[in-house]
């Protein structure tokens, strides 16, 4: 997108930045997103600031390395720890998009509900040595018409009506295997994206580039759903290239306004009845530790000390089975279906909590770059080459919240905003190792009794599933916002991303998202109607 397309986008302004009756949104994806079209659909003026650029379905190519280099948060980040994904992605730990829509732009769609005993951790785990787990502050049943009117919202197939996507061969095979080996909970799958025409959206075209942006917008994504749908009612004003450095606050206890620099590098100051922040959970941390001041000298809204803490990411493995005859697995979608059998607690496991697997097909060049990575010579080009007879399946599960993995700001690296950059720490808990383990053999025996001929077994790799640091929590002495998104010591400062899970959960993260975006937003619309902020 050139400097001139960019001028012309967002050459209008729509509220002034002294208006202290707006509501400041920072990010743009499933929370903030959500939030804005929400907000804006009560008659709420709100202006939505985003680090990255607007793109339009036209400027997504179907090229995993140009859209990846297109669309990924690409600023410096520092990680640390034991994990595996320390050591081999030290500066890339994660997948997040920097432009409008954030990681909705990037995500495989899979849309699935909490689990109710997952809402319950610390009651139905018990302790575990090593891990800070609290239930979480509301129930399944309280986020259940939540969950409802975010189907609806996203066109979750197999919901509201909504037929199955068609079954790719790579689910046909996990499927079989699955079944073979006596598995129950197999489905196409819960999938945000079009099984038909809907909500002015497409019907999927099956080519599998769900992750470098849908060109034909059969997936769900802020960019093209919420966000125009908030902008035709007049009350929004998406600032793209516009990254928020801090919350400014006062001496009465309430946030004021955010100071943001544009894409010129000009600083703003945009003052606010609300702020609500959305940047994910890395960058929502960031920016709340930078927010100091004499009242919050440890960061904003942090006197529990838990900002930062709790990061969560799931419990991620990859297993490919080669197979003699050609799979293409490349087509159809890119998570194309799901075995969920192993989304239970049970005692008699060796690990807490439970896992998903799922059908995963990537391109050919994230496919080289990723199962093995720094590996060369003839055992890894064979593999490369035996990319048409593979069967793709990921392990996605419940990782522990630890005190100790957690976003915290650089002591001296500064990123191109002269901010601290984000300091990452992941560190692998028992639990988290015995689960994998558990999952990757399921995955070898389900690819095994499909057929497979032998198994390519991959370490975890970077993913987009980010929670945990600025969690929910019954009481303020353990966490940082309420069940509502409310910090619990800032009335007008919310949070509306997954940095509000305590907990991680097995599933993928999105779906839960919205529904709180959508609760978030009844609760927030009846404080200020009420004048309680």
């Amino acid at each position: 997108m050139s400097d001139d397309a960019f001028d012309d986008e967002v050459a209008a302004v729509t509220f002034d930045p002294d208006d202290d009756s707006v509501v400041v949104i920072i990010g743009s994806g499933a929370g903030g997103g959500t939030l804005a079209h929400e907000l804006c659909a009560k008659g709420i003026d709100v202006v939505l600031l985003e680090a990255g650029p607007r793109y339009q379905l036209t400027d997504f190519d179907n090229d995993e390395y140009a859209m990846q280099a297109k669309l990924n948060w690409a600023d410096r980040r520092i990680v640390q720890g034991s994990g595996r994904i320390a050591r081999d992605w030290p500066e890339s730990p994660t997948l997040v998009v920097k432009a409008v829509g954030g990681s909705t732009v990037h995500w495989a769609a899979v849309a699935l509900r909490g689990r109710p005993d997952e809402f319950r951790p610390r009651s139905v785990y018990g302790a575990i040595d090593g891990a800070d787990l609290i239930d979480w502050p509301l129930t399944y049943a309280d986020l259940a018409p939540y969950y409802a009117k975010a189907e609806d919202k996203l066109g979750v197939t197999g919901t509201n009506g909504i037929p199955p996507l068609p079954a790719s061969n790579n689910f046909r095979l996990m499927a079989a295997g699955a079944r073979q080996l006596g598995y129950r909970e197999i489905s196409p799958g819960h999938m945000a994206v079009n099984s038909m025409p809907r909500d002015g959206r497409n019907a999927c075209d099956q080519i599998g580039f769900c992750m470098q942006g849908c060109r034909s917008g059969a997936k769900w994504s802020t960019l093209y759903s919420e966000i125009p749908k908030a902008e035709s009612t007049g009350h929004l004003e998406v600032r793209p290239r516009c990254m928020a450095l801090r919350i400014e606050h006062g001496t009465k206890g309430k946030a004021t306004g955010v100071l943001y620099v544009d894409y010129a590098g000009i600083q703003h100051l945009q003052k606010a009845r609300v702020v609500a922040i959305a940047g994910n959970a890395i960058e929502t941390a960031r920016i709340m530790l930078n927010s100091t001041s004499n009242s919050f000298p440890e960061g904003l809204a942090n006197s529990s000390g838990c900002v930062g803490k709790y990061y969560t990411r799931h419990m991620v493995g990859y297993g490919y089975g080669v197979f003699d005859k050609p799979v293409n697995f490349h087509r159809g979608t890119t998570c194309a279906g799901v075995v969920e059998d192993g989304r239970r607690h049970d005692d008699s496991r060796s690990f807490a909590g439970g896992y998903i697997l799922g059908a995963m097909a990537l391109g050919l060049p994230l496919f080289a770059a990723f199962f093995a990575p720094g590996a060369w010579g003839r055992e890894f080009t064979a593999d490369v080459e035996a990319y048409n007879h593979v069967c793709g399946i990921f392990a996605n599960g419940e990782d522990m919240p630890m005190a100790g993995n957690s976003v915290t700001l650089h002591p001296t690296a500064r990123d191109q905003y002269d901010l601290p950059v984000p300091l990452i720490t992941i560190n692998d808990h028992a639990n988290d190792v015995a689960m994998r383990n558990h999952a990757m053999k399921a995955t070898c025996d389900i690819q095994l009794a499909a057929g497979a001929r032998r198994i390519i077994e991959c370490p975890p790799m970077p993913g987009s599933h980010n929670m945990g640091t600025a969690r929910m929590s019954a009481t303020p002495r353990d966490g940082v916002c309420n069940q509502w998104g409310q910090t619990h010591d800032i009335p007008n400062l919310f949070v509306c991303d997954g940095s509000l899970f305590p907990t991680s959960g097995g599933g993928n993260p999105t779906l839960t998202i919205v529904a709180l975006a959508i609760r978030e937003a009844d609760y927030l619309a009846a404080q200020m109607r009420t004048g309680t902020i």
